[in-house]
């Protein structure tokens, strides 16, 4: 019989949590000045520009979709790889390793914290949007559904690359010079029916137009990827990480030694 260590896991979660409370300065308001001046940058100067919206919407609502996917991804990404590599990077992870909390509790616990984060700051975005653009969700529940398991799979991802790092610089590696680049590259801020051939071709390779345009399609019924498929891809990817997650703390891949 399995049981499930509700205690370990909320005692791992709430610091977790209160510890992204403490720089909150830093991890809150950062991401949300970020979105404004996109927002102003590329919502007001260029989308003023723009004769006619997308997806049948204004060009600073076309946007909000991607902005908000931007922020989940990077966000998930680094409080999921920052909140396993610290207790790494001062020794703390032998503690609950030695402790008899199972992977279960210790995967819920970190992973379950970092996708908080992501939320958060989701919400606060969401709510910003409302000051710059009028911005509709025609399928709330499909799209609180699908930021969950965004943030949620990254969160994972975010936890593989902590345990993988080992130095602050490889941390911020792969939000900085790979995430961020899918995104912008992802049909963010452009349709990708837009692009002339073979470029939009090459972009379907990239794996993030299949996440903007799920959420995209939430937002506004429409996006230039099926929503069956972006669905598709995100739940493979999930599976990839719980499965590669499972793998590390069988062998204790650069956790016991």
């Amino acid at each position: 019989m399995i049981v499930f260590n509700v205690r370990s896991t909320w005692t791992i979660y709430k610091r977790e949590v209160m510890r992204a409370l403490r720089t909150a300065m830093q991890s809150i308001l950062g991401p949300v000045l970020t979105t404004m001046l996109y927002f102003v940058v590329f919502g007001a100067a260029i989308g003023g520009r723009l004769d006619s919206g997308m997806a049948g919407v204004n060009y600073g609502a076309f946007i909000v979709p991607g902005l908000l996917l931007l922020t989940l991804l990077t966000e998930s990404t680094s409080n999921g790889s920052f909140g396993i590599y610290m207790p790494r990077f001062t020794g703390a992870i032998y503690e609950p390793l030695s402790a008899p909390v199972g992977v279960g509790e210790t995967l819920v616990g970190f992973v379950g914290a970092a996708a908080t984060k992501s939320l958060i700051l989701a919400a606060i975005i969401l709510v910003t949007a409302t000051f710059f653009v009028d911005y509709t969700i025609i399928h709330p529940l499909y799209a609180l559904g699908f930021i969950l398991l965004v943030s949620a799979s990254f969160s994972l991802f975010g936890f593989i690359l902590g345990i993988w790092a080992d130095s602050f610089e490889k941390l911020g590696v792969v939000p900085v010079l790979i995430l961020v680049p899918l995104t912008f590259l992802g049909g963010t801020f452009y349709s990708i029916d837009m692009l002339p051939e073979p470029w939009r071709t090459i972009a379907m390779v990239n794996p993030v137009v299949y996440l903007v345009n799920g959420l995209r399609w939430c937002f506004y019924g429409s996006s230039d990827v099926s929503i069956g498929v972006s669905l598709a891809m995100t739940l493979v990817f999930l599976a990839i990480c719980v499965g590669f997650i499972a793998w590390i703390f069988k062998t204790g891949w650069r956790l016991r030694t």
